[in-house]
This record gives C-alpha cells, structure tokens and sequence, in this order.
C-alpha cells in the first residue's frame, strides 16, 4: 500500500513549516546550545523527526522507521567509509613520522599561517572535492592543518569555510550532472549559469577565509597572494564549466590556483609573517594548539618519502572518480538491495513535480567504487610503501576505527534523520515556504538550495531534493529555470559548512571530539551571511541589468 506525502498537514502553512523545523532545530540547539555530544544531540534529532513524521504527517511508523534505517546505510557508505580510511592513512602516516617531514615542507614554502590556510585550505580541499566531494576534502586539510599545528576550531572551521565555492562542482561535477538529469535540465546551460555565479564567490571566499582566521588588519597583509588565488580559481572555473563541462572545473581550477601562488610566493613575501596557528591569535582552543616550530629542512628523499602517501591518494581517488572505472568497478561488484516496504511505496505529488511518482529505496553497496574505498587502497599501498608490515597495518586500522567510532555512529544517526526528512516530506514544507515568496522568489530560493545541502549534507542531494520545485516555481514566476536550478546548487554551497556530517568529519580529522557544537556556533554566521550574498547576487541576476545578461534561458 502506496503512502502520499502531504506538505502542509494541517492546512494551515505556518503551524506546518514549524513542526517541519523541529527535529532540525532540536539537533541544532542540542549540538550549538546545550553543549550536548554530537551522537545523542543526532538521536534526538531523529527521534524527534519520528514522532514528527508518523504523528503530524500520518506516515506509517514501520515506514518512518525503514527511512531512517536506510538513511544509516547510506551514513556508513559512502560518508562513513570516507571518514574511517582517511583516518587510518593520517593514523600511518602520523606513527612513522612522515606527517612531520610533510608539515615542515609545506612550512618551508611559507612560515604564514594565512598562507598555509590559502594553499592547504582553499586550493588542495577544492583538489580533493573536484576528485571525490562527500567530506573528503575537509577530512584531509584539517587532518593537515591540525598537524601544521593550527588550533582545533581553527583547523575544523577553516577548512569548512574554505569548502565551499567547490562543492557545486564537486566529485566530477556529480552535483550538476545530477541536477540535469533527475529534473531535465540542459546539463551544459545549467553548468554554464552556476559558472557565471560562483567565480564571484570564488574570489571572494579566500579573501574572508583569512579574515576568518586573521582579521581585517591579517586579511590586507596579504591581499596580492589572495587575490591571486582566488582569480586563478574563479577564471579557470568559470571557463571550463562554460566552455567544456561540469566534470573537471574544480579539479582544473584547483591545480591552477595552487601552481599560481606558490609561484607567486617565488616573487612575493609578506611584510610580517604571522605564526599564530589560532584564530585571530587568540581563540579559546588556542592552548590545544601546537606552538610554532621553526623550520626544519629534510633532504629531498625524506621530502619525496613524507609526500609519497598524499600522491598516492590524490591519484587513487582520482582513477577511482572517473567515470569509466567507476562503471567497471560497479560491474563487478554493487548488489542492490530495494528496501522492502519502502522502494516505490510513497508518492511524491505536486507542486514538487509536475505529476505523482513513487520515491524509490534503493540502496546499492557500490563498496569497490566508493572513494573510501580509493582511500583504503591508496592507505595500503602507502603503508607497504612505508615498510609497515601486515600485521602492524591491521592493528593500526582497527585502532582507527575504534577512535571514530562515535563519529560514525554520529554519521549514521545524522543521515538517518535527514532521509527520514525527506521521505516524509517534512524538508519539502520547508522548502515549500521558501516557495511563496513571490517577487523575493531568487533570494529565498537561493536559501532553499542552502538549507537542502545544511539538512542533507549534499549539493547532489539538495539538488535531487529541491530541483524539480526550483524549475516549477521559476516557470510560475516568469524567472529562468536555469538560474533557479544553478541557485539552488549555488547557494547549496554555503550550507555545507553547517550540515551536521561535515561538522563530525572535521571534528573526527582534528580529533576534536564533543566539540562539534563549538565548530558550528563558529561556522554558523559565515554559512548564512554567505548565503545571503549568493541570494542577492540571484536576485541582480534575475531583475537588474547588466546582471540578467548573464542568466541562461
């Protein structure tokens, strides 16, 4: 029996939209308010978003409990298994002491934090999010940060700010290449008018990543590195997804950015060099931080040895991402397991699209071409590399996972809630009540786009989420649906700095644990104000000339 999702349960949109919000405000207000551990403040969430979906959306409770089960397989693989082998391989590369040799050469390019920040931050995170996305990125640079000696707040919630313009793009444009063929958009058209939104933003992020860290005083110190970099990111992406395609606009850009400021560092010095490893010199996690080492010079074989590991991994999850292997790897192995009682039971009706259908559960155990899966190899590979023998590679793995464990469970619980959200329909009231806002239609459907990746942890799934309502609302309103469709993945960006998965990612690779309410109460102001600006850089888009001759219709 067919269950049918019902938005606004009590015929009344504002009594409907606040109990939608109450499991994610419960969660929020538990993690950012009362201080309370990341995996209980997620249980709490989810319970709620239980008795939420069963008694004020007459979902069936066998049913809401399948969603939420489901949604935990899909914590584990591919997010949780992202989040372990990452781990293990800083865990290996930490016991022998190449992480040191490979801290003090990333030094010796430059002792400036805030250069460090661009380089590691900004241009390596956007490497690993143009090449596998799904919390990658901010699992390696704060892992590295955190060993450069950056405090625990600084590490976690810098590398969140700094993956933010990429993430449109991200996992070889996966976001894009989704939104286009789940809702029918023209793939080049829609990749085309997100590249003619986030270059501005692309600039921009870098110049208030080191406000972040630094201050305004920090920030104009080193203007010229930062404007280099943030203009040899937004040309190339904004080129490539113009010109060529969704696939490789982050990871072209990202190899671009890096090779342009470390040759720039070749002419250019900062007057004063700034050593501090917290934020602003001062935060509160500053006593957890390492102090400032000086530098030290390893011989080119000790460099080649501390590096090995990260080539390794930056090529293995690269092979892994193409599509090809990818198809190959899926052929041997990924059974797919249709959820009982859940695939094609429940009926997603307008005006969410444009005529019913079945919502389908299906969960595929793509475990050979997941990335976590590209990370454990490139982790093996590395540590025979590093003459670790079997023995001590298993030991160190299981060591690693028992550290985590939390987090996954973490991981698990927050995705658990957020497909339970969706099956229910509960993230559709919210994004319904974006909806009718009318002429402001372009700023508050840009805030849709960020509260779907802040609820589910993806621009791929914001996108499948919201979409199809951004194309129908666009055509209502006389906008072009391909700058409603691009906003939503655009403005999907600045929410991944918020959603929970990405908070116990970063809090897992700096071994902050329990902190993940310190993290987003810091993260929380930029990922809105940030937002905010995408919105209004839409909304000029959408009604102010010269700004509409930019929009694809």
């Amino acid at each position: 029996m067919t269950w049918q999702q019902i938005y606004d349960p009590f015929g009344n949109m504002i009594i409907s939209t606040a109990l939608a919000a109450i499991p994610v405000v419960i969660m929020l207000a538990a993690l950012g308010i009362f201080h309370i551990k990341a995996h209980i403040a997620a249980g709490m969430g989810l319970l709620a978003a239980l008795l939420v979906a069963v008694f004020a959306y007459g979902m069936p409770a066998e049913m809401a409990g399948r969603a939420a089960i489901f949604g935990g397989f899909t914590g584990l693989l591919p997010i949780g298994w992202i989040v372990l082998n990452i781990i293990f391989l800083h865990q290996l590369t930490e016991q022998n002491g190449s992480f040191k040799v490979l801290q003090d050469s990333l030094s010796g390019i430059t002792e400036d934090r805030r250069i460090q920040l661009l380089l590691i931050a900004f241009c390596f995170g956007a490497f690993f999010e143009g090449a596998a996305g799904f919390g990658t990125p901010v699992a390696v640079t704060a892992a590295i940060l955190i060993g450069l000696g950056f405090s625990p707040l600084a590490a976690s919630g810098l590398s969140l700010i700094a993956n933010t313009a990429p993430v449109a793009f991200g996992a070889l444009g996966t976001p894009v290449i989704t939104l286009a063929q789940v809702h029918g958009y023209d793939l080049h058209e829609v990749s085309a008018m997100i590249g003619r939104q986030l270059p501005v933003f692309s600039l921009l992020v870098p110049f208030w990543l080191v406000w972040a860290f630094a201050g305004r005083k920090g920030m104009m110190e080193i203007w010229p590195a930062i404007l280099v970099t943030g203009l040899a990111f937004a040309i190339p992406q904004f080129l490539v997804s113009n010109f060529i395609g969704p696939e490789l606009v982050d990871i072209i850009a990202a190899i671009v950015s890096m090779v342009c400021l470390v040759g720039f560092l070749k002419v250019w010095k900062p007057k004063n060099v700034w050593t501090s490893p917290s934020l602003r010199g001062k935060d509160l996690s500053a006593r957890e931080a390492k102090p400032p080492q000086p530098v030290v010079r390893h011989s080119r074989a000790a460099l080649i040895a501390a590096w090995t590991p990260w080539a390794i991994l930056s090529v293995s999850v690269f092979i892994w991402g193409l599509p090809p292997v990818k198809m190959w790897l899926n052929g041997i192995f990924a059974p797919k397991f249709p959820m009982a009682g859940l695939h094609n039971m429940i009926m997603k009706v307008p005006p969410v699209v444009t005529t019913p259908h079945p919502e389908s559960a299906i969960y595929t155990l793509s475990l050979l071409s997941a990335t976590g899966t590209a990370i454990l190899a490139a982790a093996i590979i590395s540590a025979l590399v590093m003459k670790y023998n079997p023995i001590a590679i298993v030991r160190t793995f299981f060591k690693t996972l028992w550290l985590v464990r939390y987090s996954l469970l973490t991981i698990v619980l927050m995705l658990a809630l957020g497909t339970l959200t969706r099956y229910s329909g509960t993230d559709t009231t919210l994004g319904l009540a974006f909806a009718n806002t009318g002429v402001l239609y372009p700023f508050f459907g840009t805030l849709m786009g960020w509260m779907g990746v802040a609820l589910t942890g993806s621009d791929t799934a914001s996108n499948v989420l919201f979409g199809g309502m951004q194309k129908v609302a666009a055509d209502q309103l006389g906008l072009s649906p391909n700058l409603m469709g691009a906003a939503n993945s655009s403005g999907g960006v600045m929410g991944k700095m918020i959603d929970a998965q990405s908070i116990v990612v970063a809090s897992t690779a700096t071994r902050w644990f329990n902190h993940e309410g310190d993290i987003l109460r810091y993260v929380f102001f930029h990922s809105i104000a940030l937002a905010c600006l995408v919105g209004l850089y839409v909304t000029l888009q959408a009604y102010v000339w010269p700004f509409t001759l930019m929009v694809v219709h």
